[in-house]
This record gives C-alpha cells, structure tokens and sequence, in this order.
C-alpha cells in the first residue's frame, strides 16, 4: 500500500527494579553484586533461592509421584512389561517430539518392553495422534498405546484406540482443552487410562512448564527408581535438547534438566549426537542452550519438517560412525533446505502485509498458497519479530488451510482462538503458540473476529525489552564476564543478562563479516570510555534509523572515523573477544534507541 511504512516495533525500555541486599549476597556467595542483581532480577532474591539457582541438580527434582495419574501410568507400564504385551509409543515430528519417543523407546526396552514407536507425518496426518497411527497399532497387536508431546486434545483417536481393545496411557504438556460454559471454564479429558499432563487443573505437581520430553522423563523417572536403577546420562541429553528447542522457560525443573543436559554431553557417549555436533563444528566441552536452540534444535526439526522422522531416528540409533556421519549430513542438508525454505516464504508474507490492508491488523493473519506448511510456524515468529504483533501463518491444503500461529506476551493465542472454536476445524497450542485447521472460506471471517476482539493497544505491541540495570563500560571486566556465565542456561524464563547506557557517541563504524552483514562500531560514553561494539542482526534497519534521525552525512563521518553528531542508547551484553591469543572487551548489542 502505497501510504505504508514499515517501523521496526516500537520498544518500550524498562529497568529491573527488585530489590534485595546485593552487596551482602555478593559476600555470601563470593559474587560481584551485578551478578547477584541479576539472580534477584530472575526472582532469586535470597541466599537458599540463590543457593537453588547456583547448585540445584539431579537430586533437586521433584518427586515423580506428584504429577497426577503418573504413578497409575507407571504401574500400567510395568504390568504391560510383565505380560509381554506389545507397546506402541505415538510420538510427534518435532525436536520435542523426537525425543520423547526416543526416551520411551530407550527407557521401556531397557525394561524389557516390546517397543515401536510411530510417529505422525506432518503433510499427510498432521500433528498428533491420528486414527492411521491407532488402526496400525491395533494391527500389529499392540496391547498398550503411550502418547508424549500430543495426545491431550486427541479425543476421537483415543475412543477408537479403546474401542480397538488397547490401553491408554496419554504424556503431554500442552494445555488441556476447555469450552466457555456460561462463563466459566469447562475442561474435557481425553477418555484414556491414565491421562499425564502437568497442566490438568487438578494435577499438584509444583513445575508446570515442562516440554513433552520433561514428562517423558518424569514417568521413566518413576519407572527406574521403583527398579533402583540410575536414568542414562543420555535420557538428560535428549530432555536439554527437547527443553530448549521447544522454547520452554529456562526456570525451576527444566533449567535443572538443561543444566544436567549439558553437563552430560561433556561427555556424552551417543555415536550419533557426537556426528551431528561434529557436523556443526560445534565444541562438545563448550557447549551452550544458544548452540541448542539455534544449531542443534533446528536439525531435528528440519527432518519432521520436510520430509520424516526416520533419518533422525536413525542417527540416534546409529551405532557406528560412518551410518551417524552419514545421517548427520542428512540433517544438515535438510535444514539447509529448510533456511532457504523460510527466507523466501518469509518475504513473500512482507509483500503481502505491506502491499496490503493487512499491514494495519493488530492481528496478522496470513495465506502462503504455495509455502511448505512445515516452515509456517517459523514463518509467524520472524513475522512477529519483524512487526511485533501476533502472526498466524497458513498453507493450503487439498482439504483445508492449516495454520501456525506466534504471539506476544499480552495475547493469548490459545484462548483468542478458544473463543472462535466454531470457526475451526481444528485447533490447540498455549499462550504464545497455536496450530489450526478451517475452511477456506472462513479465513477472512477469522481474520476480522480475532482482530475485532484482541483488545490490544499501542502500549501491548510496544516490544518491552527489560534492562537488567543501567551500568556504564568503566564497569565491564573479564571477571564480570566470567561470572555472567553462572547463569547459564539462559532462555526464555531466565534470559540473557541486558545491561544499557542512554548515550554513545560512535568514533567508527564499518561493515564486517563473509557477507558484510556484521556491524563493528567503536563507542565512547559519556564519561570518555571507549570499547568495540558488534550488531548481528538488524543491521540495515540500524543504519537506516541513524541516516533518518542524523543524516547521511554524519553516517559517512562515522564510517571515515571523524567526528559526528551521532548519539544513540544501547542495551548490550557483555563478553570478551579472543582472537590470537588476546581477549579483549567489547559489548554486543540486542537494542538500540536514538536520542
């Protein structure tokens, strides 16, 4: 459209502001007091909640038992053993997905079980337990039927697998369905034997936010203690990976699980995981939730993706290695696919926003007729990355559009579409995620219903980037940056350390990097410190923003390394810059504002 121009999200700068004694927490714990601010910030704001933070492990987690039905599932689990049935584990085609099934293979056989798992394909049955997967089950004589990571909202495939003769067991972490009964909330179940999922309304477990693989785990938990045996350094692999992936929160329980996770991969013995990381050029010893959530996630999620599950099975399951190198190339090469995939279905959405009406929605809702519907959920989250709005994505199918949806902490994505049920086919997810299914004839009748009743204002799309404190330069050293690291693994839940000064004044800038994507600046403060700052991504819009607010001129100037008027506040991390043998300072920056 002709009268619109694309703004990055407004951003609305908050400072942490929780209080606690720093420097006398800083002494107990032989901390800088900004280490300790950060921990208060993410709600540690005590010594044993520090304590818990810094130290809690394996032996901190929570009793099993306490998740409703799962003792019930474990005790069906092990009947099934003892009677040799057969066990069918109906997994999903995501990371998540993946290694939740994995772990029940690996768990339940090593118990003796007679395991298989299936798993849905994305294009052809789409997500979660579907009648093909039960009839198949039926067929072959399983006698016991575990979903992990789906199966909460799989009511019709549940009645038929009872219906079948087998028995239920449901693991899932999703949020449990409900319809609006004359104002309240009514919650259904689906009818199986033992239904596990931390968010049943009457479930005690005190950690809500597990990913499908962290129940898994839960239940095979319970099943080795009752036998006394010790879970595999493995299991805690395959939980970290699933936990980030599935972008859970890095708080309670799951940052133990990632933690345990990574400290195991240090040395980890799975023939396959070792390919893959080799394949990354990823260091096994220094190894992060970032490298996870960026490089290891996103291989399993391309097989799922566009094509299946297997080649990423059988990496797992890969016992020498030559088959895991050769599966690991295969991982790699489809998620290559899947990047080149994204970046062009994503541009085709920027068109369609901005050379239309769409672009004034609150509520993006867009079709990509000839996009793989496997990549519409990545698709959603650049959309809202980009405009900073909840973004649905759909694809069209023989039958039907499916959609992928993305959100913003102050929409609820689950319970916008709970409330349009009637204009669905299909749907679930949670707060900040969704999957649907419609007619396509109801697409631009949802499109005006979620928009008309979202009730967002200009101050909920304002991004709300939270400032951990307002600390000059002169304060960074490498000790800091050091210690900043106990608070891995950072992620949603526990982020990144975020700190901001309100005025810099750049002595240089220029274009670095294969691609010259990398923006290299040298900053001064006010008080005349000086130290290298780096942009990754956002560059463009960087530069734009400075060439509109101070001129093309005083851009030229920075780059020739001369004097300006430039002045900007940036939100940075600190870290340290090792390049032959020399470290040095710098900040990298995630925010940015002109004065």
């Amino acid at each position: 459209m002709s009268d619109y121009i694309y703004r990055k999200p407004a951003e609305k700068w908050v400072i942490a502001a929780r209080k606690a004694d720093f420097d006398g927490l800083g002494r107990i714990f032989g901390l800088d007091p900004v280490t300790v601010r950060l921990m208060v910030n993410r709600g540690m704001d005590s010594e044993a909640s520090i304590r818990s933070y810094l130290y809690d492990g394996e032996a901190q987690m929570h009793d099993p038992a306490l998740m409703k039905d799962l003792p019930k599932a474990a005790d069906i689990v092990e009947a099934a053993i003892a009677e040799s049935k057969a066990i069918t584990v109906a997994a999903d085609y995501d990371s998540d997905g993946i290694f939740s099934g994995e772990l029940l293979y690996e768990a339940l056989t090593a118990l003796g079980g007679k395991v298989t798992v299936r798993t849905p394909h994305r294009v052809y049955d789409g997500y979660g337990l579907n009648e093909r997967i039960v009839r198949e089950a039926a067929e072959d004589g399983c006698g016991l039927l575990i979903t992990c990571d789906n199966g909460i909202s799989s009511f019709d495939a549940i009645i038929l697998a009872k219906q079948l003769g087998l028995t239920c067991i449901v693991t899932d972490h999703h949020e449990v369905p409900y319809e609006d009964v004359d104002g309240e909330r009514v919650y259904r179940l689906p009818e199986a034997d033992a239904v596990v999922d931390p968010h049943r309304i009457d479930c005690p477990y005190p950690y809500k936010n597990l990913c499908g693989c962290g129940v898994a785990l839960k239940l095979v938990q319970l099943l080795y203690s009752r036998r006394r045996m010790t879970l595999p350094d493995i299991f805690f692999e395959y939980a970290a990976i699933a936990t980030v992936a599935d972008v859970m929160p890095l708080t309670g329980e799951n940052r133990i699980i990632v933690r345990e996770g990574l400290r195991r991969f240090k040395d980890g013995t799975s023939v396959g995981l070792s390919s893959l990381l080799a394949a990354a050029s990823l260091d096994r010893s220094r190894l992060s939730s970032q490298n996870i959530g960026f490089v290891i996630g996103p291989r399993f999620n391309a097989a799922g993706r566009l094509d299946s599950v297997d080649p990423a099975i059988s990496l797992l399951r890969a016992r020498d290695l030559d088959t895991a190198d050769r599966f690991a190339a295969v991982l790699g090469s489809l998620n290559d696919t899947r990047k080149d995939m994204t970046e062009d279905a994503l541009a085709q959405a920027i068109d369609l926003i901005e050379h239309s009406e769409l672009a004034f929605d609150r509520v993006l809702l867009v079709l990509l007729r000839d996009c793989h519907e496997s990549i519409a959920g990545i698709v959603a989250g650049r959309l809202r990355e980009r405009y900073g709005k909840p973004a649905f994505v759909f694809t069209q199918t023989e039958t039907c559009l499916k959609g992928s949806g993305r959100s913003i902490p102050a929409y609820h994505m689950y319970g916008a579409l709970t409330a349009h049920r009637e204009l669905l086919l299909r749907f679930g997810g949670h707060a900040q995620a969704a999957g649907l299914s419609l007619a396509p004839d109801k697409l631009d009748e949802l499109r005006r219903a979620l928009n008309a009743d979202c009730g967002l204002t200009d101050d909920d799309l304002k991004v709300k980037v939270v400032i951990d404190a307002a600390m000059p330069l002169e304060y960074i050293t490498e000790k800091l940056v050091d210690e900043l690291a106990l608070l891995e693994p950072v992620g949603g839940g526990n982020d990144r350390p975020l700190f901001a000064e309100r005025h810099f004044s750049l002595r240089s800038a220029v274009l670095i990097g294969k691609n010259r994507n990398v923006l290299k600046m040298r900053v001064e403060n006010s008080a005349g410190c000086c130290m290298d700052a780096l942009i990754f991504s956002g560059v463009d819009g960087f530069i734009s923003e400075v060439c509109e607010r101070f001129g093309q001129e005083e851009w030229q100037k920075a780059q020739l390394r001369e004097a300006n008027s430039i002045d900007v506040a940036l939100a940075y991390i600190p870290a340290v810059n090792e390049y032959m043998g020399k470290r040095t300072l710098q900040i990298i920056v995630q925010n940015y504002m002109m004065n």
